[in-house]
């Protein structure tokens, strides 16, 4: 740790783009295989996926669980400590959605987002059962 701000703490733990953008898929576009998020947008290189995968298991924000269907794969779900991170992702979406002017396509999601973040959050937060 850098020091006793409550920021560089964060940013210790979830400070960069990719785990960012994988708790996003996670929490908020329900991905849950390596394959997933290895298909995201943002086109992750596989080497950095698979050491962001272990860090955000290894500080308790997913969990790992072989499939049941397939034991050659895992399935990636939050913990409690991940989905306390979706207040942040929400704060962080309605800051980009006011100041990115660049793009007009916004989601339907931005627009429950805008009209009821409270309600937004609760709705995620219902998808998961957290262990």
């Amino acid at each position: 740790m850098r020091s006793n701000c409550p920021i560089s703490f964060a940013l210790d733990l979830v400070g960069d783009k990719w785990s960012l953008l994988i708790l996003r898929d996670i929490i908020l576009r329900g991905k849950r295989f390596y394959k997933d998020f290895a298909e995201s947008d943002e086109a992750i290189a596989t080497n950095i996926l698979s050491n962001r995968l272990k860090s955000l298991e290894s500080n308790g924000f997913i969990l790992k669980e072989r499939d049941f269907d397939d034991q050659k794969r895992f399935i990636y779900s939050p913990t409690e400590k991940g989905l306390d991170i979706l207040p942040v992702l929400i704060a962080t979406m309605r800051w980009s959605d006011k100041y990115n002017t660049e793009n007009k396509n916004r989601p339907e999601m931005m627009n429950m987002i805008r009209n009821d973040p409270q309600g937004f959050e609760e709705k995620i937060r219902s998808r998961f059962v957290t262990k």
